[in-house]
């Protein structure tokens, strides 16, 4: 049985191979096998490889937000500064002016919007299969969506997300704002 497969395997090899075919030839000519030598070896060439670009410094997306509301809007100094020995009407005269560059900030940076434009306080649906990130149902909630209910708040999102692009150094990267010296 086995030389009968082997006929076959042999059978095939020669109508597909020629190789396989100049082999039988030889053995069925009784001449002596062709030594079988190994794969030549590549040889050796030194190829140069293109150099890694070193890595950029990189800044924690998170203090590039914090150091963006710092340097446009003061927002930092604000929300460390002990307001004790302030009057409400100074800490009020203080805040205007940063609620306005901090919110020009986030337009900039990100494009918020609110997430349903209805006035709050308005009736709404909440759709079938709607995404609990953009919902927060509250009160007696029974039954299957869709939801109807009073709009509470707008909630928001950002169309867009484009903080500035980090280009200090590696030791630079946590920083949010420079200490600030004066020379004289």
């Amino acid at each position: 049985m086995r030389r009968i497969l082997l006929a076959f395997q042999v059978f095939f090899g020669v109508l597909f191979n020629g190789e396989t075919a100049a082999r039988v030839e030889r053995a069925m000519s009784g001449a002596a096998p062709e030594p079988v030598l190994p794969p030549p070896m590549p040889t050796a060439r030194v190829e140069e490889r293109p150099r890694p670009e070193p890595k950029r410094p990189t800044q924690n997306e998170a203090i590039t937000l914090l150091a963006t509301l710092q340097r446009e809007a003061r927002l930092v100094d604000f929300l460390k500064e002990d307001l004790t020995n302030y009057t409400d009407d100074q800490v009020g005269a203080a805040v205007r002016a940063i609620h306005q560059d901090a919110s020009k900030v986030l337009d900039r940076l990100f494009g918020i919007q609110p997430v349903i434009t209805d006035e709050e306080g308005a009736r709404v649906e909440v759709p079938s299969g709607f995404e609990a990130a953009r919902y927060r149902l509250t009160g007696k909630i029974t039954g299957t969506a869709p939801f109807h209910g009073t709009l509470r708040h707008h909630g928001w999102e950002a169309a867009k997300c484009e903080l500035p692009q980090y280009t200090g150094t590696e030791a630079g990267g946590k920083t949010i704002a420079a200490a600030e010296v004066e020379i004289g």
